[in-house]
This record gives structure tokens, sequence and C-alpha cells, in this order.
């Protein structure tokens, strides 16, 4: 057969773009050139702006238009860099000859040497792949995170009030509702939200062993590290001053924990829905002209919720792999670093892809309130719970002389289905209190569900 036309390998560039597209602004190979571009001409004016060497702050027309490269980096500043690199074989050094090139055409080749001055490629790097991965994470992952758990949080309070029957190891247990059940993952998303947008984005600038040797020797009366220090925070960046050749990557290490953290939660989810769905509970909203079995036409597959499951997997091996990977560098540098951050795009791209099937799949959904509701009515013995409980506090009490007031239930219950009227005859047997018996015998499992619905405020605006 003849080979076909050059396609993509990655899902995320073939059937699954749509999804991703955003993150490809950031964590392209192309975004992370627009990145080494902004920082070489940002640290070039800040050289220029505190006058080193002789130089002078640029004219300020001059300045924008040198900042308007990073704003315009469009096509045929990504095509000629690739030209350059096909020479230099050396990513960041085509970025420099590319910067010095723009330097030129406004004529400025008087400052010309400062583009790249005193750095080592990691200097560049390092700043560029914070930069990127800080956009990324707060203007593409993050929105969609946080989209996925305010509809999370719109469905709990929707269905604080709904009860459903538990099910601990798979058996029927003490009921709950379904809002606080999602107000349970509200809650778990929300920490580990909060510990991701805190994460320290860090940043070196010390040259090829994070001594400041070079720029020492050039000028040996310069404060380098508080020059260091000025120019990664004015990027927005935490200045790491204890370094190798290359900044650490702890700090990425830390969030990519979080993220694959917050991947697990997302993923246990998911496979929690997908279970109330396989047993009734929520039912699927069909989509029209959607098939759900090539053969069997009345399905409604989960299929987004799987989907979801899958790229959850996938992102997570993906950061744990980065996690452990990045933080290790053979003595002051090895390369590889390199390749395994060109695949943190990847990495988030299976995230995003399941929060928009997680997000599309919760919206497709409908509480069956009657399959719950024939559920809780199928398993009184879930109220053998309540009862030992209330017998325990009236034997305390002096209100009762029962001896085992749990065997005594384990043996009218421990597998077993007993219905209304059985337990409601027991309860009339029980040596108890007489508001304690009334209080038992009018107790029903859809009424067993104790503070369920109030717990769910935990996770809802507070109002003053």
């Amino acid at each position: 057969m003849p080979p076909l036309p050059p396609q993509p390998i990655s899902p995320l560039d073939g059937r699954y773009r749509p999804a991703v597209t955003a993150l490809g602004d950031h964590l392209s190979e192309a975004g992370l050139n627009r990145a080494r571009v902004h920082v070489e001409i940002d640290w070039l004016l800040h050289l220029t702006d505190h006058s080193f060497f002789g130089s002078a702050p640029l004219d300020p027309e001059l300045a924008r238009r040198l900042r308007a490269v990073v704003q315009e980096f469009g096509q045929a500043d990504i095509d000629r860099i690739a030209e350059l690199e096909a020479t230099t074989r050396h990513d960041v050094k085509a970025v420099e000859y590319y910067v010095r090139e723009k330097l030129a055409a406004l004529g400025l080749n008087a400052v010309a040497e400062l583009t790249h001055f005193g750095c080592t490629s990691e200097d560049i790097n390092n700043l560029s792949y914070a930069l990127t991965i800080r956009s990324a994470v707060q203007d593409v992952w993050l929105p969609a995170f946080t989209a996925v758990i305010e509809e999370l949080r719109r469905q709990a309070a929707e269905y604080r009030d709904e009860p459903m029957l538990s099910h601990t190891h798979g058996q029927p247990a003490t009921p709950t509702t379904m809002g606080k059940e999602l107000a349970v993952t509200v809650h778990r998303l929300e920490r580990v939200k909060a510990q991701i947008e805190g994460t320290e984005y860090l940043g070196k600038f010390s040259g090829a062993t994070g001594t400041f040797a070079a720029d020492l020797v050039a000028d040996p009366e310069t404060d380098w590290q508080a020059v260091s220090r000025g120019f990664v925070t004015s990027l927005g960046l935490t200045w790491n001053p204890l370094t190798t050749q290359i900044e650490s990557h702890d700090w990425q290490a830390e969030l990519y924990n979080r993220i694959s953290h917050a991947n697990r939660i997302l993923h246990n989810l998911c496979t929690d829905v997908w279970t109330y769905i396989s047993i009734g509970y929520f039912t699927q909203i069909p989509v029209a002209g959607a098939t759900g079995s090539s053969t069997m036409p009345h399905k409604v597959n989960p299929i987004r919720f799987e989907n979801a499951e899958a790229n959850l997997e996938l992102s997570s091996a993906l950061l744990d792999s980065l996690a452990s990977t990045l933080v290790t560098s053979r003595l002051q540098r090895d390369l590889t670093d390199s390749s395994a951050q060109r695949n943190i795009g990847v990495a988030l791209g299976h995230s995003v892809l399941a929060l928009d099937n997680i997000k599309g799949g919760l919206g497709q959904i409908s509480l069956n309130r009657p399959a719950l509701a024939a559920d809780l009515d199928a398993n009184w013995e879930v109220l053998g719970e309540a009862i030992q409980t209330v017998l325990r506090a009236e034997v305390t009490a002096g209100r009762s002389s029962i001896a085992d007031p749990y065997a005594l239930l384990k043996e009218l219950t421990r597998g077993r289905r007993i219905g209304q009227a059985e337990l409601v005859e027991f309860v009339e047997g029980l040596d108890i209190g007489a508001e304690a018996k009334a209080r038992l015998v009018a107790l029903t499992p859809a009424a067993y569900t104790g503070l369920a619905s109030e717990l769910v405020d935990h996770i809802l605006p507070t109002t003053d």
C-alpha cells in the first residue's frame, strides 16, 4: 500500500485537537520559542535600562517595537527560527540569532552583543518554561478544572435533599444524599485547586554552573545576584539563588504531583458516576444523531466518563514520570530534562481532554429519583445501624436492659432482607423508652440521611 500523507501520531493532534488547541499557544515548540524570544528581549532591555557597559535606555518607540516582536510573533517567525536551527543545530542559539536579526532591522546593532549576554541556554530555557507552564495552567487547565468543579457544585446543591442508598464495599449501607456525595468530590477538588493556584514558579539566571562567573569577570563591581533577582522577579517568577546550570525543577515536580492528584480524584468521580449510571441512579440524556453501539440500537454508553478515565490515567502516568525525572540531573547538567519537558503539553493535554469529557458527561445525565426511591425501599435492613445505636443510648440512660444491642440487630438483619412491617414489629417489641420507640417506628431508609443535606453547605458560597 502507498504511504499516507504525513499524519499526527498523537490523538491530541488528531481527533481530539479541538479540545486541547488552547494548550498549543503555550506548550508547543512555537510557544516555547516565543517565550524564549520574550526572555532574550526582556534581558537585553533590562541591561540597557540599567545602562550596563556604556549602553543607554532605548528610545521608547524602539523599545516598543522591540517588544512588539513578541506580541506579533507568528508563522513567519516560527519558520525563520526553524531555518536558523537547521544550521545551528541548537534551539536556543537559533533564537539568539533571530533576535539579533530583529535588532539589526531596527538599527540596534550597537547593543546586539547584549543579546544572550552572560547566559547559558538554560538561563533562557528555565524562565521560558516557567512562563509557558504558568500561562498554560492559569489560562487553560485551571479554567477547565474550575468549570468541572462548578458543575459539580451546582448538581450538589440541586441534589442535596435527594436520598440515596450508600454502597460501602458494594453492599447496601447507611443512606446519604446524591448532593452530599457530589459535595465530597467538590471539597476534595477545591483543596487541590488551592494548592495548584499557590504554585511557586521558580527561575534562575546565574550562568553556566550557577556561579555568575562570566558576569563577575565582565563587571566585578556589579551586584549580579541583585541583577538576577530583579530580572527574574520582573517576569513574575520567584528567584532561585542556588542552582547548578539548571533550575532544579522541584517546583515542576510539586505542580505535576498536584495535578496528578487532581486527575486521580477526577478518575474516582468518573468511576462512581459510571457505576451510578450502571445501576440506574443516573440516566443518560441521548444526544440527537449519536450512536451508542454499532449493533445494539438501544444503548446509550457512558463514553464521556470512560474516555476521561483513560486520559486521566495517561496524564497522571506522564506527570508522575516528569515529576520523578526532572528532579535529577547528573552533576551540574545533563540533557535528560530537555526531552522530558517537551512532553509537558502532552501530559496536560490528556488532562484537559478528560476535563472536557467530564464537563460534557455531567451535562448529559439526569438523576433517576424513582430508582433511588425503589432501592431505598428495598433495603430496610440498613436501619439496623440506627436501631442498635438508639438501643445503646437507651441502655446507657437506664431505659433498657437489653444485654447486647449490636448482636440483637446482627441476628435480625445480617445477610437478610427485611421489610418495613418486620422492622416495625421488631421495634414495637423492644424494651426501650416510648419516645425512642416512636422515633424508630417513624424512621424510613429515605429519612435516614443524617446531616447529609446540611453538609452540602460547606461547598456553597456563604452569604453574610
